[in-house]
């Protein structure tokens, strides 16, 4: 599988990354296991997680991917193979992620708590890549407000001084090796890349959704990520299964995400079933798996540093992996533009 590099970290990372939010919970430790080996017999060295996974978020089984993924590598060794990128949360008024229920921010102190706790469930004295899984400041997150803006809210945020300070600390005692950002804006990699000048760690990647149905990453921050060499982890590529069509018209299978948690608000919006129909029709006529097709596509970006995929089955990353072999062509990607010019971004 190819490779590139991690910001300018040096790090090759494969154009794809295993995600694996579903390990303890719609995965078993076996069933994970089997991915993680699967990922890694295809040529994937890049395997992204967080302390808050599983999804959905739950006190009981918080912390349970990285324990599987710590198991995982105590059983296969070879640590040194992998680039394992993790997240702290944000602030959140979920109880169970810090002591006495405490609002979860990001703090130094919260930070370091979090990041022992990671190290510890990973069976792993270093991450290398350590995410703010989503900022500290208050703004729309998971698709919420679409694309709107009104106002700023009241600044409470933990100084991104203190944020970036106490991640420099923790890379000079070789706990993390690089940091990066999710669910952020333009203007906060801005100020991330702004406040590293005085010396503080630069942030190497940007972990956004980005998929044939939200390419609002697109607007402005792509050209940073080119620009500045931040580039994008890309997350929900298949849009959290709704490119895959097993969603149109209201359908919910037996098993699916969906029908298990209700959670697929981001995608239940109007417009998307339409897109989503488009671009299947746009894959029958090229003779491509539209789950292919939707995969190489956010793969075949220019800023795409990799491409984070998950999926609940060896069959269902089999085909995942597949996309490897599809070629977005020029042609091909004039068909794919005229599709989203009529149907842009029906799920920011």
């Amino acid at each position: 599988m190819k490779q590139r590099e991690l910001g300018r970290t040096g790090i090759a990372v494969s154009e794809i990354c295993l995600g694996t939010m579903t390990f303890g919970q719609q995965n078993t430790e076996a069933e994970g296991h089997a991915q993680l080996d699967m990922a890694l017999d295809h040529g994937i060295n890049f395997i992204d997680t967080a302390e808050l996974y599983s999804i959905p978020p739950r006190a009981e089984t918080q912390g349970s991917t990285e324990n599987i993924i710590g198991s995982w590598l105590k059983a296969r060794g070879g640590r040194d193979r992998i680039v394992i990128a993790s997240k702290v949360v944000g602030r959140t008024a979920m109880p169970w992620f810090r002591p006495d229920g405490e609002e979860a921010r990001l703090t130094p102190r919260q930070i370091r708590y979090a990041l022992e706790g990671s190290l510890r469930r990973l069976g792993t004295d270093y991450i290398d890549l350590y995410q703010l899984h989503w900022p500290d400041r208050k703004i729309g997150l998971f698709g919420a407000g679409g694309t709107t803006f009104r106002d700023l809210p009241e600044e409470t945020s933990v100084p991104i001084e203190e944020t970036l300070g106490v991640l420099g600390d923790l890379v000079s005692e070789g706990k993390i090796r690089h940091v990066g950002l999710s669910n952020e804006t333009a203007w906060g990699v801005s100020k991330f890349l702004e406040v590293s000048r005085t010396g503080l760690p630069r942030v190497a990647s940007i972990q956004n959704a980005y998929n044939l149905i939200n390419r609002t990453f697109e607007i402005g921050l792509a050209e940073m990520a080119l620009q500045e060499k931040v580039g994008l982890l890309a997350y929900s590529p298949l849009a959290q299964g709704y490119l895959t069509g097993k969603y149109l018209n209201g359908a919910r299978p037996a098993g699916a995400r969906t029908t298990l948690f209700d959670r697929g608000q981001r995608y239940q919006k109007p417009g998307v079933d339409e897109a989503v129909t488009a671009y299947h029709a746009l894959a029958r006529e090229e003779g491509i798996d539209p789950v292919q097709l939707a995969i190489a596509f956010v793969t075949s970006r220019p800023f795409v540093t990799s491409n984070i995929i998950g999926a609940t089955s060896l069959n269902q990353l089999r085909t995942i992996l597949g996309a490897e072999n599809v070629t977005i062509t020029l042609e091909l990607e004039e068909k794919i533009n005229a599709i989203h010019q009529v149907h842009s971004n029906p799920a920011p």
